[in-house]
């Protein structure tokens, strides 16, 4: 949070006059450039078109208190999206309670509406961090994680996010803190883990950036970390908002490159104080530079899914959001 400044009487007058006197030297600059400017403004129909893939996230959908999987499934396609990604939880169709034969209907069910799965991702990365201090909080992510890794499989999709650990998370008062060394080295043992099962099943074990988890908190240390197994089945999702606080999507993109397999668009607002997920915002209502992160996409060849992520479905009217997001999509890839 940033606390206003104050400043004493004499030091406002000299900003005031600072301040008109850059405004009237600046006035006759500001209308010579106009024309320029207006010159070199492309035209709406010269926007750039990107080959990238619409998706969105089932977090933005009422589900399953107002409206079931196959109603997300076809309103997502009937809002125009190419993908959804889906959820792995402990309670719903997507879960330890449903196996193979239910993950398989799951896919014809998509089929048949004419959506693809575009991922897997889930929040038990958090109650169960792979990195914990608690063997059995590490033990059951563990095991999670290998459920989760067939149910990518059985869904027909070759993406799973993972969250490979977390020094400190803000939002669990009794997580013990994982000093950074013995994270790192929990982290990789995890991955080193999970990779056979993965590999045997061509399931890409995308690595999420987080910040706010304390680990990989650059893209230096992300390449490293995904370099080190030397697979083709770990990768990168990456996400633009969860940088957003103090770094900037852009700057990351060209850095991870081709590794970058899978991406979550996540709008970002530095307007406000609240740094929870409040401040996840509704495409295009925010602060992140979309024609920077879309040019540095396009410029690593990435071709693959751009999934919406948000937490907040709308109370009323909830497919709006989903008819909204779509719009804002085409609009990002130049479609419209």
């Amino acid at each position: 949070m940033t606390t206003p400044v104050s400043y004493p009487s004499g030091a406002i007058g000299r900003r005031q006059l600072l301040t008109s006197a850059a405004l009237g030297a600046g006035a006759a600059l500001i209308s010579n450039q106009a024309s320029a400017v207006a010159a070199t403004a492309p035209e709406a129909g010269e926007r750039k078109v990107f080959d990238m893939k619409k998706s969105i996230n089932l977090w933005a959908f009422p589900y399953p208190q107002k409206m079931t999987l196959q109603q997300c499934l076809q309103l997502a396609k009937d809002a125009g999206f190419d993908g959804i990604e889906l959820n792995y939880d402990l309670e719903s169709d997507l879960s330890p309670k449903s196996g193979s034969a239910d993950f398989q209907a799951i896919r014809r069910m998509a089929d048949d509406i004419g959506i693809a799965i575009s991922g897997l991702c889930s929040f038990l990365f958090w109650p169960y961090p792979l990195t914990s201090n608690d063997p059995a909080e590490r033990a059951r992510g563990m095991e999670l994680a290998g459920l989760m890794t067939q149910a990518a499989h059985d869904l027909g999709t070759e993406n799973l996010l993972v969250v490979p650990g977390a020094v400190h998370m803000p939002w669990r008062a009794d997580h013990d803190p994982t000093p950074n060394d013995i994270c790192d080295q929990r982290a990789k043992a995890a991955i080193r883990t999970l990779l056979p099962a993965a590999e045997k099943l061509k399931v890409h074990l995308n690595i999420e950036n987080i910040f706010f988890n304390g680990y990989l908190l650059s893209p230096f240390e992300m390449v490293n970390f995904v370099d080190g197994f030397q697979s083709e089945f770990v990768h990168v999702h990456f996400d633009t908002g969860n940088i957003m606080e103090y770094q900037f999507p852009e700057h990351w993109i060209p850095i991870l490159g081709s590794r970058i397999k899978n991406v979550h668009l996540k709008e970002y607002s530095r307007k406000g104080t609240d740094h929870s997920l409040e401040a996840f915002r509704p495409l295009l209502d925010g602060t992140t530079n979309w024609p920077a992160v879309m040019n540095a996409f396009d410029k690593t060849g990435y071709r693959g899914y751009l999934t919406f992520e948000y937490f907040h479905p709308w109370q009323h009217y909830p497919e709006a959001l989903i008819h909204q997001t779509s719009d804002s999509l085409d609009r990002m890839l130049g479609r419209k």
